[in-house]
């Protein structure tokens, strides 16, 4: 047990939110303690090997989690510092001024955001410079009032993406270029650290490069001498003092011993399932559904996103290497032929050949895999699903995570699917899309986890939300979540940046509280 140090900020989590807010309150002198479960990645040659990081799921973590049956399945999380970063695609959008507004979908309507798109503005344009966004204002549609340019500008498109993007024009769409968070000079290439390879969507990066929280956040924090890192340290619960009112200590299993921390302001940052679970774990006397859990609300209105990984097979081969440079939103907000929001199309990083080991025989007789992954052009098709009360993260007897799902608002990604078929002959392709479930979660879609959001909703009633609008716990007056657990909906783009900008949000305000 360490009950000798005193922090003033334990966070617990060191990915898009806990290693942005750590970095953010860096500067300040007060002692700052991260606590992740996991340890460094690796740096090694697996890193870009695609079986080895696709097929044999060579980083995911052993966590077994189970579906509402009870049946256990392994979820694609990942434990090391930086979080769900480092294998990240690097996608960084904003979400869209009307996600924040409660609108109408297929199946329901979205919850409103207790705070409007305005109050985030100032803190996606930080967010969007610490993280080296590269992007250009204005060729999308439905990209929100911006207060500065992106600081980098927009990954140019290799020759054959060109193509399929003046392709697009030509045919009245709106392609755009997609913001992406890498370390890339194109100016200078002999010194830039990014040298745009294939491998990295889904890849951890080797050469640190990607814009991930470990390379951003945690490092540049750790410069400061009051800043700690403890790696393979795994939070285990929460205790509060008789109150209930104030969280005392941190109790972590690390290297098969037990310890505790003790702080002045501790902040959950452990990735949506995994933040509600760190609550309902903590359950005593004070707070017996679970710590902050007096509204019910902790681990209901799970969301990941409906999402597909879909394969395009071009009648000429495609040699791209970095993919991930275009996104089409055209049909965001809804289609001339249906009145709700379809989603997002953007490209994936680059197949390789062992990454279509289990799909591509079945849709392709006669084409070798790597012949295959030759002619291959990847799209990430995203649409929203419904933050339902019913979709929760629950615990079972032995302390793991029980995810309760079911699907939502289908139709709008089988329509957007059918938009991208419509596109393909404006693209040189042939006339079929193989989807690609490697960047699924293999056959369980609920295993595919990289989006995952709303456990920890915040708002202004306690009685339907678990934080505040500053993310600190209703109940619980040093408690604070800062990852993707706070959405209250999930709009049709990634969460990243909307992650790491709500880090920035909270971390002026605890900057307020502790001064």
């Amino acid at each position: 047990m360490r009950s000798d140090e005193h922090y003033d900020f334990i966070i617990i989590g060191s990915g898009a939110g806990g290693g942005t807010l750590a970095l953010k309150l860096a500067p300040s002198g007060k002692r700052i303690l991260i606590l992740e479960r996991g340890d460094y990645l690796p740096r090694e040659q697996a890193n870009w090997d695609p079986t080895e990081v696709f097929v044999k799921n060579r980083y995911v973590s052993k966590d077994t989690w189970h579906d509402s049956d009870g049946k256990p399945f392994q979820p694609g999380v990942h434990y090391f510092v930086g979080g769900a970063t480092k294998m990240f695609g690097a996608a960084m959008f904003r979400l869209r001024e009307q996600d924040f507004a409660a609108h109408r979908t297929a199946d329901g309507s979205t919850t409103d955001w207790p705070i409007r798109y305005a109050e985030f503005e100032p803190y996606y344009t930080q967010a969007e410079a610490l993280y080296r966004v590269h992007g250009q204002r204005g060729d999308d549609p439905t990209d929100p009032p911006a207060s500065a340019p992106y600081a980098f500008p927009p990954v140019s498109h290799e020759p054959r993406l060109q193509e399929i993007a003046d392709g697009l024009k030509r045919a009245g769409y709106r392609p755009a270029y997609a913001p992406t968070g890498i370390m890339l000079d194109e100016a200078d290439r002999p010194h830039s650290r990014c040298i745009r390879c294939n491998a990295c969507d889904g890849y951890p990066c080797l050469v640190h490069a990607k814009s991930d929280a470990e390379v951003i956040a945690v490092r540049p924090a750790l410069e400061y001498p009051n800043v700690t890192l403890e790696r393979n340290a795994h939070v285990r619960r929460l205790e509060t003092d008789a109150s209930g009112r104030t969280v005392t200590k941190v109790i972590v299993d690390r290297d098969g011993r037990r310890e505790a921390y003790a702080g002045s302001i501790v902040v959950v940052s452990c990735g949506a399932a995994n933040s509600a679970r760190l609550l309902l774990m903590s359950a005593n006397e004070k707070h017996p559904r679970g710590l902050a859990n007096g509204s019910d609300m902790v681990g209901r209105h799970y969301m990941f996103h409906n999402a597909v990984a879909l394969v395009g097979l071009s009648r000429r081969e495609n040699p791209t290497q970095f993919q991930k440079t275009l996104t089409i939103n055209d049909f965001y907000f809804g289609a001339p032929d249906y009145e709700f929001p379809l989603g997002n199309i953007q490209m994936l990083g680059k197949s390789q050949g062992p990454m279509f080991k289990e799909d591509a025989p079945k849709f392709a007789p006669g084409f070798t895999l790597d012949q295959m992954a030759r002619h291959a052009v990847d799209f990430w098709l995203t649409s929203e699903d419904l933050a339902l009360p019913q979709n929760r993260v629950t615990v079972n007897a032995g302390g793991e995570i029980q995810l309760h799902y079911e699907f939502t608002n289908l139709e709008p990604l089988d329509r957007l699917r059918r938009k991208l078929q419509s596109m393909l002959e404006h693209m040189d392709m042939h006339p079929h899309l193989i989807p690609n479930t490697l960047y699924m979660g293999k056959h369980i879609p609920i295993a595919g986890v990289a989006h995952q959001a709303g456990t920890c909703r915040f708002g202004i009633d306690p009685a339907t939300s678990v934080l505040d609008v500053d993310c600190k716990s209703h109940e619980v007056d040093n408690l604070y979540v800062v990852d993707t657990s706070f959405f209250p909906s999930i709009g049709a783009v990634n969460p990243s940046l909307t992650a790491i900008a709500n880090a920035l949000r909270v971390g002026d305000h605890l900057l307020q509280r502790v001064h």
